[in-house]
């Protein structure tokens, strides 16, 4: 089947490769919801001279208002004005029309399809149409309107301010091939705008609810990740090197291909540099990687690597590595994977940090959905070959709990790193907790940040305990008992 794309890959994929030439196609939504926007890409984004995009106005704002909003957008294209993009104003035909009478505004919109067989059709707003005629008639007039439309091969537009309870007996919803809605939240610190395809006849729609923003590149759209998780995970053989000296011989030679690592650990104790160390073995090895922070920035994160022997500067200008900082403000999970999707593609990203989950977790606001998240965001990552480096906060003092609300078990390999007491100072000890499917050592070793970052050294002898808790080793150790 042949598809008209909406000018957003990502929308394309969630109507399922995007809108059928000759369907009538219905956007509700409050104000403010980007419905005018969205429409308008549309139209600059599948526009020619040969087949235009003609956008019907009502009683909405006027033409020049509509103009000036796009200036800023970089799908405005000022000279396809009226030579490919021509608006037109039905507010007149409305306005001397009889009651119940819409036939000149449908005539009107029919001639100039099957004349001029334009590309796309917008009307906006259809919903203020129910002011004029009574539910018969509109019904009679949107069912001419689109069967004969229909004909033409054009996508027709129907806008409107539409609630959640017009939808249930609306005549437009009914008659519509497709259905999206729109719908604009508030909530502190940043508000939300989101998309969710109701209706899609002819296509395998992505269901749920699809993250929204409006950009100067646009109305830009985020798949829900849940909707894209693979349905078989490929075979994955060898082992990649984590980058943490002494690690890898922990981890029976390095973390399996594919998997998802979970590094715990209270504030400065190294999870940071960790991620680091995973990012700086990928670039040695001429990898492309992806960092994403949620506390330090691009240059805190540049000057932290100036204290090793690792150049990030050079190699996020060659394109190997890419460092995002999210405000944590500014969180949204759907942002997040479509970025980490992104990078899969194409040029495959081998090497994905995050740092940290805890903060994620909090930030995003959304527990009831997070398990299932994080699972499918594992679970794209591990279908397009790439390892996971995720750090998570755990409490300083006293032994270490199960943060995240039960959700280690979705990590293929667990790694707490914690202080203790060791003797009469302060020290830092890694084990290696959990890996699935792999032998690994169940040791205790002491590690410490170098030169080389976050390294690990020999089992610790003399261990008091651990920092702020009951002794973990008051005994001697095997060979001096063997030794007495």
């Amino acid at each position: 089947m042949t598809w008209l794309s909406t000018g957003e890959a990502d929308l394309d994929l969630i109507l399922g490769g995007g809108l059928r030439p000759g369907s009538m196609v219905v956007v509700a939504g409050p104000p403010g919801s980007g419905k005018t926007i969205l429409a308008q890409q549309i139209c600059f984004s599948n526009a020619t001279t040969e087949h235009k995009a003609v956008y019907y106005t009502t009683l909405s704002e006027p033409h020049s208002k509509l103009v000036a909003h796009l200036q800023g957008f970089s799908f405005f294209d000022p000279e396809a004005l009226g030579a490919k993009v021509e608006y037109v104003h039905l507010g007149n035909m409305l306005g001397g029309t009889r009651q119940n009478d819409l036939v000149p505004l449908i005539d009107e919109v029919v001639r100039r399809a099957l004349d001029d067989e334009p590309a796309v059709m917008v009307i906006d707003s259809t919903r203020m149409l129910r002011d004029f005629v009574s539910p018969h008639a509109l019904r009679m007039a949107l069912y001419g309107l689109s069967s004969r439309v229909a004909h033409s091969g054009a996508v027709l537009l129907l806008l409107g301010e539409y609630t959640p309870e017009d939808a249930q007996s609306g005549v437009e919803f009914a008659l519509a091939d497709s259905i999206v809605q729109l719908s604009h939240s508030f909530r502190e610190p940043v508000d939300r705008r989101s998309l969710r395809v109701v209706k899609m006849r002819a296509a395998a729609h992505l269901g749920g609810v699809h993250s929204v923003r409006i950009t100067t590149d646009g109305f830009q759209v985020y798949p829900r990740v849940e909707s894209l998780l693979p349905k078989n995970m490929p075979p994955r053989d060898g082992r990649v090197p984590s980058g943490v000296p002494g690690l890898d011989a922990l981890m029976g030679g390095g973390i399996p291909h594919g998997d998802a690592t979970l590094v715990l650990g209270p504030a400065g104790v190294g999870k940071t540099i960790s991620c680091l160390n995973f990012i700086a073995e990928g670039l040695a090895r001429d990898e492309r990687c992806l960092y994403i922070s949620f506390q330090d920035t691009v240059d805190q994160l540049l000057e932290t690597t100036g204290r090793f022997d690792w150049d990030f500067t050079a190699h996020r200008a060659d394109g190997r590595l890419t460092i995002w900082h999210v405000p944590i403000g500014d969180l949204d999970l759907d942002v997040l994977s479509s970025v980490i999707r992104h990078h899969l593609a194409g040029d495959v990203s081998t090497r994905i940090a995050i740092d940290n989950l805890a903060e994620m977790v909090g930030a995003a606001r959304e527990t009831d959905r997070f398990p299932a998240y994080l699972r499918s965001l594992l679970g794209v990552a591990r279908a397009a070959g790439a390892c996971l480096w995720v750090t998570s906060e755990a409490k300083t003092f006293g032994p270490i709990e199960e943060p995240l609300a039960g959700l280690m078990y979705l990590f293929h390999n667990v790694i707490p790193v914690r202080y203790i007491e060791h003797r009469r100072e302060i020290g830092r000890a890694v084990n290696v907790l959990k890996m699935r499917n792999s032998h690994h050592d169940t040791g205790l070793y002491t590690c410490d940040i170098t030169d080389a970052g976050l390294t690990v050294g020999d089992r610790p002898e003399q261990v008091t305990g651990m920092l702020g808790w009951g002794p973990l080793c008051d005994c001697p150790d095997t060979a001096d008992r063997t030794a007495n």
